[in-house]
């Protein structure tokens, strides 16, 4: 591990400026900071002391400058430059912002005496030290993305939403399910890594786009991950809430459902058993002298062979009320997973859909989950698919908390070896208007709680870290954890603009090589799903590795993923009509767009419906040829990125060009395969062959 590398430092101030003009033009900003916040006795810990040790080391490898700082006791500000013109635009400023993580960023001049220190300054203010830190992220950012010297500018922003998580799928044996980054940077061999200093690294990167929760271990909790929750290793716990806490950020745990029976102390886990029920009570009590700031748990239940209260005949509500009960004294919240659908389906059965199980399983619950239940929903009806429609789930419970799952991870986009930024996509569901309230209820708004008065709401994404020098195995699939931390802190930024800053921080501003790269991840999503997933068509994957191609690699499996390919057509009906009635989950306006074969949007046209391989599409071409010409404009794109990025090899470290280059050479193999196989897979499926005349191996 090499701390001082560019990958290693991702998106956070990393290497000196080389243009001394630039150093000089913000000298007199930069060269006093006066600060105020709370006091402590070590004067090391929490979010204020990190803010200022923040800002001073950002000041200081950016310009090599070493800031003349004074700090006393006060209300979260940090003033710079010329201190005196700086309380004045306090004195002037309205109140600090109310919302504990909120803040303000002021850049201005008062040009009245500048050879008396007058001039350049900035205020920095936060609702509190958490909102402060923000302050300071949103000023380094402004300093990495600047090309010219400080200019006037005011900033006040808070927080869109309220929970802003991560979860870690990490296990104590040190692995990480889907993890493409290498190990955990948590633990080894069963045991925490508390010597390690990446994990306070990673809790910098976090706190520096706003990330306010983080889950620890893996949802699928294993034997060794459920003695998280005993004495044996709550001490460990508790350091690692402190190491995050630095960072406005809180902690949790993926809670066994089946803890009881898998620690030993108890025959079952029946959630209306009073001996489950005080159990867990007392587990609480013990959790909460230990680590006083603990969040709470994150629940995978009844889904994927996890334990749950099914066992017991009874529902979710049960379930997640139980613990919801023993955590409510302490202010805990219970993150239940709706991922829930039977993972052992008779493929033969053409009634049964996969897509339907969460809606299904959920709707009906709602108004019986307590106030500190929080469902967390993922994007899709699926599993994290290149394309799928939004969750109908999303928004369909007015009277029980919900929450939004991403998949940073690239399970089924890349896996961080492919480049595929998701913001777009993300933005895709976000932006969505489930009409759900009438139009205008975007999901956007439903996460943020704006909708439905949610006491708990917000967005959650699978994190895509380990242990590699340059954390996320590709450098450029840093910009998805950059970019979820961004859009969950405000979903109305565009993907453009989160692509143009993750760049210029980590490029250079105004570099050749951050202009190209900003393109390219723009570029980078409908690529892959141009040489992939054909028309929302998914799982064309090897089973279980879930990266190379393999068309029917799920088509007569048990998990629930088809695409009913045959010689006339493809694609599944989920009409009301005609199919499994999937499309009868959403609002009336919607189950018409997505009901109607004229109204259906193309991108996701096989996800609800069969149609001939010479159904045109929108674009008048027919399905056929589309996938014929998506596979090969795909592939060409990415052999396209390779010569470009060749181009650039003076204008980047080392490191990382030769990094990228070898990953772009893997992508643009992986594209071939795929355009290969996929068109080959059709035509023989179809018979009809390329209008283009292109060769397709029969």
């Amino acid at each position: 591990m090499n701390k001082n590398s560019r990958g290693y430092r991702a998106w956070l101030p990393a290497e000196r400026w080389t243009d001394k003009s630039r150093i000089e033009a913000w000298s007199p900003l930069l060269g006093r900071i006066a600060a105020g916040m709370e006091l402590r006795p070590d004067e090391t810990g929490g979010p204020g002391a990190s803010a200022l040790r923040e800002l001073v080391g950002g000041i200081g490898t950016l310009t090599g400058l070493t800031p003349e700082t004074s700090l006393q006791a006060g209300p979260p500000v940090v003033l710079l430059g010329s201190l005196a013109a700086a309380r004045r635009a306090l004195n002037e400023q309205a109140a600090l912002p109310s919302a504990e993580e909120a803040y303000a960023v002021r850049v201005g001049r008062d040009g009245s005496d500048d050879s008396s220190g007058e001039g350049w300054y900035a205020v920095l203010r936060g609702g509190s030290e958490c909102g402060l830190l923000q302050a300071v992220f949103a000023f380094l950012r402004l300093l990495g993305t600047a090309t010219g010297g400080p200019s006037e500018l005011e900033i006040v922003e808070s927080p869109r939403n309220r929970l802003r998580m991560i979860d870690q799928w990490d296990n104590m044996d040190g692995s990480v399910e889907r993890g493409y980054s290498g190990d955990s940077i948590f633990y080894r061999n069963n045991r925490i890594l508390l010597e390690s200093p990446r994990i306070a690294d990673y809790a910098r990167l976090l706190g520096s786009v706003g990330i306010n929760a983080i889950c620890i271990n893996n949802v699928n909790v294993h034997r060794e991950e459920t003695k998280l929750i005993t004495a044996s290793l709550l001490p460990d716990v508790s350091r690692l809430t402190k190491i995050f806490a630095d960072y406005g950020i809180k902690l949790f745990l993926s809670a066994n459902y089946a803890a009881p029976i898998e620690l030993g102390e108890l025959e079952t886990a029946d959630p209306l058993d009073e001996d489950v029920r005080r159990w867990w009570s007392r587990k609480a009590e013990e959790i909460y002298a230990a680590v006083p700031d603990f969040g709470g748990f994150v629940v995978k239940a009844d889904s994927e062979n996890r334990p749950g209260p099914f066992t017991y005949g009874r529902d979710h509500a049960d379930g997640a009320n139980m613990l919801a009960d023993a955590l409510a004294p302490f202010g805990g919240l219970v993150l239940w997973r709706c991922f829930v659908y039977d993972c052992h389906q008779d493929w033969r059965d053409r009634s049964t859909d996969r897509a339907r199980a969460a809606y299904d399983h959920f709707k009906p619950l709602d108004g019986r989950f307590r106030e500190n239940v929080v469902l967390q929903i993922k994007n899709g009806p699926m599993d994290f698919q290149v394309r799928e429609p939004v969750s109908p789930l999303l928004g369909a419970m007015p009277n029980t908390n919900q929450m939004m799952e991403f998949q940073i991870a690239q399970e089924y986009t890349g896996q961080q070896r492919d480049v595929c930024f998701l913001v777009p996509q993300w933005k895709t569901y976000l932006d969505f208007d489930t009409c759900l309230n009438g139009p205008g209820t975007t999901v956007k708004r439903i996460a943020a709680g704006e909708v439905h008065p949610f006491a708990h709401s917000g967005l959650a994404a699978v994190s895509n870290i380990g242990d590699d020098d340059n954390w996320t195995g590709h450098h450029l699939a840093q910009a998805n954890l950059f970019g979820f931390g961004r859009l969950a802190w405000n979903p109305e930024l565009s993907a453009e603009s989160i692509a143009e800053e993750w760049s210029a921080l980590t490029f250079g501003a105004g570099t050749k090589a951050a202009a190209f790269v900003e393109e390219l991840l723009m570029a980078s999503w409908p690529t892959y799903e141009s040489y992939t997933a054909p028309l929302s068509v998914g799982w064309m994957v090897q089973p279980h590795y879930h990266y190379a191609v393999d068309v029917d690699g799920y088509e007569y499996s048990k998990w629930g993923t088809y695409h009913f390919a045959d010689r006339d057509g493809v694609g599944v009906d989920r009409t009301i009509g005609t199919g499994t009635g999937y499309v009868g989950q959403y609002a009336p306006e919607n189950q018409a767009l997505y009901g109607s074969l004229d109204s259906c949007p193309d991108e996701l046209l096989l996800f609800f419906h069969h149609v001939p391989y010479t159904h045109r599409l929108k674009s008048g071409k027919t399905v056929i040829q589309y996938i014929y010409d998506s596979r090969f404009e795909g592939a060409s794109k990415v052999e396209a990125w390779l010569e470009r990025w060749q181009e650039l090899e003076s204008g980047v470290d080392p490191e990382r060009f030769s990094h990228v280059l070898r990953r772009l050479e893997m992508q643009a193999e992986n594209a071939r395969q795929w355009r290969d196989v996929v068109n080959t897979y059709f035509y023989r499926k179809s018979g009809i062959p390329d209008e283009q005349g292109r060769q397709i191996y029969a």
